[in-house]
């Protein structure tokens, strides 16, 4: 990863992009926004923002660990956002479908989710994700990296 840019795979840097809500300097104005906020937040390990974005109703015990072990097996890669339903600055819920790449050891592999979010008080939180199939792209399509070369070109 760039060290410069965002790991949520805006063409930003990260003080620009997604750092601004991991600082809390602002919250995320749309479900989107929250939901590339927490994968660059798992993608960087930091579990109190995970945490704090994630529903109240959701938390379990062993939340923590649990997070705290996926950051010492998984490497994020890169993120593709497939659809969007609902969750803009209007909405007070929204589901966002999304493509993430990761390695663990050396299996590389790929969440598909379907997240659902809402706002209350005025921030979006994760409520929970639905799993959908793996999709693999294209040989022509765009790479999943952000390198901007197609995918039979750079992970293909």
């Amino acid at each position: 990863m760039n060290p410069e840019r965002c790991p949520c795979g805006l063409p930003l840097a990260y003080d620009d992009c997604c750092g601004r809500f991991h600082r809390q300097q602002v919250r995320p104005d749309t479900a989107e926004a929250l939901m590339r906020s927490r994968y660059s937040a798992f993608a960087l390990g930091m579990a109190d923002y995970l945490l704090a974005t994630l529903h109240p109703d959701k938390h379990r015990a062993d939340e923590r660990a649990a997070l705290e072990q996926s950051f010492r097996d998984t490497h994020w890669e890169g993120l593709n956002i497939v659809a969007r339903d609902a969750g803009t600055a209007q909405d007070n819920q929204g589901a966002v479908e999304f493509i993430a790449h990761f390695r663990s050891g050396q299996r590389k592999g790929q969440l598909h989710e379907r997240s659902r979010f809402v706002r209350e008080n005025g921030q979006w939180l994760y409520v929970d994700g639905e799993m959908l199939p793996a999709k693999s792209p294209g040989r022509n399509d765009p790479c999943w990296c952000g390198s901007g070369k197609k995918f039979k070109k750079c992970h293909g």
